[in-house]
Protein backbone atom coordinates (compact mmCIF):
# COMPACT_ATOMS: atom_id res chain seq x y z
CA UNK A 1 0.00 0.00 0.00
CA UNK A 2 1.28 3.45 -0.89
CA UNK A 3 1.00 5.93 1.98
CA UNK A 4 2.09 9.56 2.06
CA UNK A 5 1.91 11.74 5.13
CA UNK A 6 2.24 15.50 5.04
CA UNK A 7 3.96 15.77 8.37
CA UNK A 8 5.17 18.31 10.88
CA UNK A 9 7.53 16.62 13.37
CA UNK A 10 6.82 19.37 15.93
CA UNK A 11 3.13 18.36 16.07
CA UNK A 12 2.09 15.65 18.50
CA UNK A 13 -0.90 14.55 16.44
CA UNK A 14 1.27 14.28 13.35
CA UNK A 15 3.87 12.21 15.24
CA UNK A 16 1.13 9.94 16.61
CA UNK A 17 -0.39 9.37 13.17
CA UNK A 18 3.04 8.57 11.73
CA UNK A 19 3.57 6.07 14.56
CA UNK A 20 0.16 4.47 13.87
CA UNK A 21 1.03 4.05 10.18
CA UNK A 22 4.35 2.45 11.05
CA UNK A 23 2.71 0.22 13.69
CA UNK A 24 0.48 -1.08 10.88
CA UNK A 25 3.66 -2.30 9.18
CA UNK A 26 3.78 0.46 6.58
CA UNK A 27 6.72 2.76 5.94
CA UNK A 28 5.12 5.88 4.45
CA UNK A 29 6.56 8.54 2.25
CA UNK A 30 7.04 11.39 4.74
CA UNK A 31 6.80 14.92 3.41
CA UNK A 32 7.74 17.57 5.92
CA UNK A 33 5.45 20.15 4.39
CA UNK A 34 7.11 23.11 6.10
CA UNK A 35 10.36 22.23 4.30
CA UNK A 36 8.74 21.00 1.08
CA UNK A 37 5.26 22.52 0.78
CA UNK A 38 2.83 21.01 -1.69
CA UNK A 39 2.17 23.05 -4.81
CA UNK A 40 -1.24 24.60 -5.24
CA UNK A 41 -2.07 21.96 -7.85
CA UNK A 42 -1.04 19.17 -5.46
CA UNK A 43 -3.03 20.70 -2.61
CA UNK A 44 -6.09 21.08 -4.85
CA UNK A 45 -5.75 17.41 -5.87
CA UNK A 46 -5.52 16.29 -2.24
CA UNK A 47 -8.51 18.41 -1.24
CA UNK A 48 -10.59 17.05 -4.11
CA UNK A 49 -9.78 13.45 -3.10
CA UNK A 50 -10.63 14.26 0.52
CA UNK A 51 -13.85 16.09 -0.35
CA UNK A 52 -12.60 19.17 1.49
CA UNK A 53 -12.38 22.85 0.70
CA UNK A 54 -9.32 24.96 1.35
CA UNK A 55 -10.96 26.50 4.45
CA UNK A 56 -11.29 23.00 5.91
CA UNK A 57 -7.53 22.60 6.20
CA UNK A 58 -6.61 26.05 7.52
CA UNK A 59 -4.85 26.00 10.85
CA UNK A 60 -5.60 28.98 13.07
CA UNK A 61 -3.50 28.40 16.17
CA UNK A 62 0.16 29.32 15.98
CA UNK A 63 -0.16 30.74 12.48
CA UNK A 64 -0.67 34.16 10.86
CA UNK A 65 -4.36 33.27 10.27
CA UNK A 66 -5.73 36.20 12.29
CA UNK A 67 -3.08 38.66 11.11
CA UNK A 68 -3.96 37.86 7.50
CA UNK A 69 -7.70 38.14 8.24
CA UNK A 70 -8.29 34.70 6.72
CA UNK A 71 -11.53 34.30 8.67
CA UNK A 72 -13.14 36.97 6.50
CA UNK A 73 -15.97 35.02 4.87
CA UNK A 74 -15.81 36.85 1.53
CA UNK A 75 -12.17 35.94 1.02
CA UNK A 76 -12.03 33.58 -1.95
CA UNK A 77 -10.10 30.37 -2.44
CA UNK A 78 -7.46 32.09 -4.57
CA UNK A 79 -6.55 34.39 -1.68
CA UNK A 80 -6.47 31.44 0.73
CA UNK A 81 -4.20 29.42 -1.55
CA UNK A 82 -1.95 32.46 -1.96
CA UNK A 83 -1.69 32.74 1.83
CA UNK A 84 -0.83 29.04 2.12
CA UNK A 85 1.83 29.43 -0.58
CA UNK A 86 3.48 32.16 1.49
CA UNK A 87 2.84 30.55 4.89
CA UNK A 88 2.67 26.72 4.67
CA UNK A 89 2.23 26.63 8.46
CA UNK A 90 -1.41 27.46 7.65
CA UNK A 91 -1.93 23.86 6.49
CA UNK A 92 -3.46 21.80 9.25
CA UNK A 93 -1.79 18.44 9.76
CA UNK A 94 -1.32 15.66 9.24
CA UNK A 95 -2.81 15.01 5.84
CA UNK A 96 -2.51 11.36 4.85
CA UNK A 97 -3.00 9.92 1.39
CA UNK A 98 -3.34 6.22 0.61
CA UNK A 99 -4.89 4.13 -2.13
CA UNK A 100 -8.11 4.34 -0.09
CA UNK A 101 -8.32 8.14 -0.03
CA UNK A 102 -7.10 11.29 1.65
CA UNK A 103 -7.90 12.52 5.15
CA UNK A 104 -6.94 15.34 7.44
CA UNK A 105 -6.17 13.03 10.36
CA UNK A 106 -7.52 15.09 13.22
CA UNK A 107 -8.29 13.31 15.41
CA UNK A 108 -5.49 10.82 14.90
CA UNK A 109 -7.85 7.84 14.67
CA UNK A 110 -9.08 9.15 11.29
CA UNK A 111 -6.02 7.43 9.79
CA UNK A 112 -7.45 3.98 10.59
CA UNK A 113 -9.98 4.24 7.72
CA UNK A 114 -7.08 4.72 5.30
CA UNK A 115 -4.95 1.73 6.34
Amino acid sequence: MNVTIYHNPACGTSRNVLAMIRAAGIEPKVIEYLKTPPSRAELERLLARAGLGVRDILRKTGTPYDQLNLGYSKLGDDALFDAIDKHPILINRPIVETDKGVRLCRPKDAVKDLL
